[in-house]
C-alpha cells in the first residue's frame, strides 16, 4: 500500500512543477520585453494563458513595435487578439505605413483587418501600386467587346494601375467593382464612336473617357491610369443585324404572300362552288320548261303550230351558232356570245 502522504505530495509536486514552468516561461518573456525596452507585466503575462491568449504573439509584436518606433500597449494587442484579428500582420502593416509616412493609425488598422481585409496587402499596394487586368482572369470573355456607330465589333484588353485608399478600404467596394465599372466605361466610348478607325486611330481616348467618368468614386482603390493593351477588330455586327433583318422580312413576306395564295385559292373554290349551285338551279329551270309546256297545251294557250314553229326558231338558231364556230368551237364573230 501507497502511503496517502507519498501520494499528496507527488501531486503538490506536480502542480509546483507546472507553476514553476509557467513563471519560468512568463519571465523568459518579461525578461526579454525588458531587455528590448517594451515591458510587459508578469503577472499579465501569466494571466495572459488563463484568458486563452498566446502571451509569445504579444511580447514579440508589442517588442517589433516598439523598435520600429511605434507605440503600442499590451492591452491593446490582447484586446485586438480576443477579438480575433491577426496581431502580427497589424503590427507589421503598421510598421510599413510608418515608415511609408501613410498617416495609418492602429484603430484603423484593426478595424480593417477585423474587417476581413488583407491589411499588410492594403499598405504594400498603396506604397507599391498594383495592376487589374480588365477583363479579369476570374471573366469566361477574354476581352471586353464594344461595337462602334459603323456596326464593327472592337475587343479591347486594358490594364488599371490601382493604389489603396486607407482611408476608404473599410466599407469601401473591391476591385470586382473596378473592373465592371472599367469594362462598363470602355464599352459605351466605343459606342459612342461614329466608326471604329476613330477608336483605332486614337486608343488613349478611352483611357480619357474612363478617367473623367470618376469610376474609383466609392472604392477602396484609387485609379492612377488606365493603359489599353490590346485592341483587335472583331465581326460586322451591324452588317449581320442587317442580313438578319432582312431574312426576318423575307419570311414575313412570304408568310403574307402564302396567306394571300390561300385567301385565293379558297375564293375560287366558293366561285366554283357557286357555279356549280348556278348550274343546278338552271336545270331545275329547265326541267320546269317542259311542264310549263304541257300546262300551256292543256290550257289552250299554246298550239301545235306553235310548238313546231317553237323548235324551227331553235334549230334555226343551234344551226347559226355552229356556223359561226371555228374548229376549237370559238365565235368568229367576236361580237356575237359563244
Amino acid at each position: 500500500m501507497i502511503p496517502w502522504s507519498l501520494i499528496f505530495t507527488a501531486i503538490v509536486a506536480l502542480i509546483g512543477f507546472a507553476i514553476l514552468a509557467l513563471i519560468w516561461n512568463a519571465f523568459w518573456l518579461w525578461w526579454q520585453s525588458l531587455l528590448s525596452n517594451a515591458p510587459v507585466g508578469l503577472l499579465q503575462i501569466i494571466f495572459m494563458r488563463f484568458r486563452k491568449v498566446n502571451p509569445n504573439v504579444i511580447v514579440n509584436s508589442r517588442i517589433t513595435a516598439k523598435k520600429a518606433g511605434i507605440e503600442i500597449s499590451p492591452d491593446q494587442l490582447e484586446a485586438h487578439y480576443l477579438a480575433g484579428g491577426d496581431v502580427q500582420r497589424v503590427v507589421h502593416a503598421l510598421i510599413s505605413a510608418h515608415k511609408a509616412d501613410l498617416g495609418l493609425e492602429y484603430d484603423r488598422a484593426c478595424a480593417i483587418d477585423l474587417a476581413g481585409r488583407d491589411v499588410k496587402e492594403a499598405v504594400d499596394t498603396s506604397v507599391n501600386p498594383k495592376v487589374i487586368d480588365v477583363p479579369s482572369g476570374a471573366m469566361t470573355k477574354s476581352s471586353i467587346d464594344g461595337i462602334a456607330g459603323d456596326g464593327i465589333q472592337l475587343k479591347v484588353k486594358a490594364r488599371v494601375t490601382v493604389r489603396t485608399n486607407l482611408d476608404r478600404l473599410v466599407g469601401g467596394a473591391t476591385e470586382e467593382t473596378i473592373v465592371a465599372r472599367v469594362g462598363e466605361g470602355i464599352v459605351t466610348t466605343i459606342g459612342s464612336a461614329e466608326n471604329h478607325m476613330q477608336v483605332l486611330e486614337n486608343p488613349d481616348r478611352i483611357s480619357k473617357v474612363v478617367l473623367e467618368r470618376g469610376l474609383d468614386s466609392g472604392t477602396a482603390f484609387e485609379i492612377l491610369s488606365i493603359d489599353i493593351a490590346d485592341i483587335d477588330v472583331g465581326d460586322n455586327i451591324g452588317a449581320r443585324l442587317k442580313i438578319d433583318q432582312a431574312e426576318a422580312d423575307k419570311r414575313v413576306a412570304q408568310a403574307q404572300a402564302e396567306r394571300q395564295r390561300a385567301l385565293a385559292v379558297a375564293r375560287e373554290q366558293e366561285m366554283t362552288a357557286l357555279v356549280e349551285e348556278n348550274r343546278a338551279k338552271v336545270v331545275l329551270a329547265e326541267a320546269e320548261v317542259p311542264r310549263a309546256m304541257a300546262d300551256a297545251f292543256r290550257s289552250g294557250n299554246m298550239g301545235v303550230m306553235d310548238y313546231y314553229n317553237m323548235q324551227n326558231v331553235v334549230a334555226d338558231t343551234s344551226m347559226r351558232s355552229s356556223i359561226g364556230q371555228d374548229d376549237h368551237g370559238r365565235n368568229i364573230n367576236p361580237g356575237e356570245p359563244e
